[in-house]
């Protein structure tokens, strides 16, 4: 069987970075830190066509670098990582960040809807795609799973835009035929159709993926979650997410509308919507026969806490997923523009608040794991992105350590290196990332100064 470094082009030039490294190779949740989290203080990771070729300690790997091979070596203070993913964001909504004043429900009517309205217009669509790439960029996310508008020029914009940068990425056209705006609906046919016709245009070329993405059951009659069911059936290596239990009032309000239904998750599961590369946001009103259920599945919980927080849903009990007895797929989300922030340190940070609002204490190695390696698991992507290693997919993120005074400061103190982690994700922001790669070009560098900018 050839190695990686055997598949790589002949005519592939390899670059490198340097300097110390942390990723995971397995699940610390089920195995622990010790088993699974390496933190190389000296590390170097090679990559060629865009795939990483070598990673290790420095001593070990700068002698079967090829003569000429330029290793761009970031320093003690840097911590390379895998690129971080996001398994639960709106893009339309980036004009909406930071929309003041309303719950979920009330939320959608007064802000979502209405600023989803202009997406209409690809013009304008290409150009929030373009300003929530260049801000996960900034963010050292290099995997989304996003949802679009109702329109699917608005998944023509965002797919043309990240094809145009080698992302890997997911994303899909919403489906909703009822309790929306008249000109934000579809119906089940016509959202069938557009999503099939999208699916055969962008699944599956370069990195994109296709998710199929009714938005929530509240949203979609059950004629069109049934037609979703079936688009899924058919086209079964595509993502499916959707919402679910994100607030009491919505749950409230399914029970209302799928009154023969058991649950939330089984108004879903009868539709064919449970399963495999299934992403439900947020979940924090989850039963215990819903949590078995997923787990049984194999669906993934997408956890929202920035989201959660500012819309008052509540706070998701993260230990409760990951039990060992019957363990969710957990990824992390920033749920932009519920979400109040691009930056995945401030999601971790929140993270850590929503675990200790359930009397549970979230360690900064399980939050890291969960950013990478975790959320690419809960989107069956972790054979591809997520960690770092030969034959993986180059997709990193260098975090600067000492990214502000009070960082700086902070560090100093800091004896340990999961007391290192533990700052920087509680204090950290966009400003601690210095570069992103993407299929291992440097597709954002940080400026000098205290206020980067792509």
């Amino acid at each position: 069987m050839r190695t990686w470094l055997e598949m790589i082009p002949p005519t592939a030039r390899m670059t490198a970075v340097r300097g110390p490294a942390l990723t995971f190779t397995g699940d610390p949740f089920r195995d622990g830190l010790e088993a699974t989290m390496v933190h190389e203080p000296d590390a170097i990771v090679a990559m060629a066509d865009g795939h990483i070729v070598h990673f290790g300690p420095a001593s070990l790997i700068a002698p079967l670098l090829p003569a000429g091979t330029e290793v761009l070596d970031y320093g003690k203070d840097a911590l390379i990582s895998a690129g971080f993913v996001d398994t639960h964001v709106h893009y339309p909504q980036t004009p909406m960040i930071a929309s003041h004043g309303a719950q979920l429900l009330d939320w959608l009517n007064k802000y979502t809807f209405p600023t989803e309205l202009r997406f209409a217009d690809k013009a304008y669509a290409r150009e929030i795609a373009r300003l929530f790439l260049r801000e996960n960029l900034r963010n050292g996310i290099t995997t989304s799973c996003v949802y679009c508008t109702v329109h699917p020029q608005s998944v023509d914009a965002l797919f043309e835009e990240a094809e145009e940068i080698g992302l890997r990425l997911a994303a899909g056209k919403v489906l909703m035929d009822r309790n929306a705006p008249a000109a934000l609906l579809d119906t089940a046919q016509s959202g069938y159709d557009e999503s099939l016709a999208l699916i055969r245009k962008w699944h599956g070329r370069g990195r994109l993926l296709y998710a199929i993405t009714p938005r929530f059951a509240g949203t979609s009659t059950p004629g069109q979650l049934a037609a979703a069911g079936a688009l899924w059936r058919e086209n079964r290596d595509c993502l499916m997410q959707t919402h679910i239990a994100e607030s009491r009032d919505e749950v409230a309000w399914i029970k209302e509308l799928f009154p023969d239904r058991r649950n939330y998750l089984d108004v879903y599961d009868h539709h064919g919507l449970c399963g495999e590369r299934a992403v439900f946001g947020h979940g924090i009103w989850l039963d215990e026969p819903e949590m078995h259920h997923l787990h049984a599945s194999g669906a993934a919980i997408a956890h929202c806490p920035t989201s959660n927080f500012f819309l008052g849903s509540g706070a998701f009990d993260l230990a409760r997923a990951v039990r060992k007895e019957r363990p969710v797929r957990v990824g992390l989300g920033t749920d932009i523009g519920g979400g109040t922030s691009f930056s995945i340190m401030a999601t971790l940070d929140a993270a850590y608040k929503a675990s200790q609002l359930n009397g549970q204490s979230l360690s900064a190695g399980h939050a890291y794991y969960l950013a990478t390696r975790g959320s690419a698991r809960a989107m069956y992507l972790d054979d591809k992105v997520g960690s770092i290693a030969a034959g993986m997919e180059a997709d990193l993120v260098v975090l600067d350590l000492r990214s502000t005074p009070l960082i700086d400061f902070r560090m100093n103190e800091a004896r340990t290196f999961a007391e290192q982690l533990f700052v920087q994700m509680t204090l950290g922001d966009d400003r601690a990332v210095q570069a992103t790669y993407v299929a291992g070009r440097r597709a954002y560098a940080r400026k000098s100064g205290t206020s980067p900018s792509p």
